[in-house]
């Protein structure tokens, strides 16, 4: 199965052979690179999921409905006015943990807000490993695909710490989500 873009063309694959892509990358307008990119998460970064946070609490943790609902955060108004001001040459990654069954909901919510953005890379079906392993993994990727990430945004401080580990420069977020 190959990626598309959101206008449902066939995306290329950054990984693998030319012709196929992950079905967990979306190019937005067609494959682009090699070149610089920057990484950004969205829960918690570019979207705030305070109102969903109550999915995860009181030791019951309800995943589904907790993406489920990613449609109605509102948006982070600095965060996304900071990816306006990133310089043209530079690749937007918005790479999250939020399983592939919400892209529709995930690129609703990107056109509503107008957002910037070149790939999204989401945890494909049966994807279930630690949030920092796949987004290991996926700088892995990226760099494979001649994309080389030189700043990432993430709120998540163990994400954080594996792209300092990866040599990627990481801006933290304080969403409060990891308290």
């Amino acid at each position: 199965m190959t990626g598309t873009s959101p206008q449902g063309g066939a995306a290329a694959d950054p990984g693998s052979p030319p012709g196929g892509c992950p079905a967990n990358w979306c190019w937005r307008a067609g494959q682009r690179g090699p070149g610089r990119a920057v990484v950004f998460d969205i829960d918690g970064v570019l979207s705030d999921a305070a109102g969903r946070q109550h999915y995860l609490e009181r030791g019951r943790r309800d995943w589904d409905a907790f993406f489920d609902a990613c449609g109605d955060d509102p948006l982070v108004t600095e965060i996304a006015r900071l990816l306006e001001l990133l310089d043209r040459s530079l690749l937007v990654v918005l790479l999250t943990g939020r399983p592939l069954r919400v892209r529709p909901q995930t690129l609703a919510w990107l056109e509503r807000y107008g957002l910037r953005w070149d790939v999204l890379v989401m945890r494909d079906r049966g994807e279930y490993q630690r949030a920092a392993a796949f987004k290991e993994a996926v700088v892995g990727q990226l760099r494979r695909a001649g994309l080389e990430p030189v700043l990432a945004f993430e709120d998540d401080p163990r994400n954080r710490d594996m792209f300092h580990r990866a040599g990627v420069p990481c801006v933290y977020i304080h969403s409060g989500y990891y308290e």
